[in-house]
């Protein structure tokens, strides 16, 4: 394992603990990434089968921008719908968690979840107020570039993140810790919603 792959493989191994211990990355579900180059595009994924909030920097795999295995051992089964997302948005880090707010709201509203009048907004980079900001659901497949397809169709660019019904939620950033603070507000605004219905 190069040194480069090593250290993406800590910072996504503190980040998964983090997730896991706020319950949103149960068992082995949910997966992260980090981009490592762009040309060609390379992320460094954690593996599949792995308890998220034991990993170690050893516990990820590189992959190219078809999601498939370049280094490592097996990359999470996502992996080429993180590498969708990268190429598409330019983020330098996407997370996957299954939260339950997530998956029940993108059930409640399929159509997409509509924000608005929240200071959280300010943490997506949008207004607190006077806005409606809609958080795009998909419905799941299994097929990595199906699921693609409709992510790319469904993608607001003022919402750095998307449900996917049934399944959980995809958030991005230009870095992990952005990735983080997104995840982190956009599951803020779910489980207010949640609450308030």
């Amino acid at each position: 394992m190069t040194a480069g792959l090593r250290e993406a493989g800590a910072v996504l191994a503190a980040e998964s603990a983090r997730f896991a211990s706020l319950g949103w990355m149960r068992g082995t579900s949910g997966n992260l990434s980090l981009v490592l180059s762009r040309d060609p595009l390379r992320l460094a994924v954690t593996g599949s089968g792995l308890d998220k909030g034991e990993l170690t920097a050893e516990d990820v795999v590189l992959v190219d921008g078809r999601g498939a295995a370049v280094q490592g051992g097996r990359p999470s089964a996502e992996a080429a719908l993180h590498a969708r997302v990268a190429a598409l948005t330019g983020a330098g880090a996407v997370v996957h968690v299954h939260t339950v707010a997530s998956v029940a709201m993108g059930r409640r509203e399929p159509g997409g979840i509509v924000f608005r009048d929240l200071e959280m907004l300010k943490g997506v980079g949008q207004p607190a107020h006077d806005v409606e900001v809609v958080l795009p659901v998909i419905a799941n497949s299994q097929d990595m570039a199906e699921l693609g397809d409709r992510l790319e169709a469904a993608r607001n660019p003022r919402m750095p993140a998307v449900v996917v019904a049934g399944h959980g939620l995809y958030a991005w950033g230009e870095d992990p810790v952005r990735a983080r603070h997104h995840t982190e507000v956009v599951e803020w605004l779910l489980e207010l919603e949640l609450a308030r219905r």
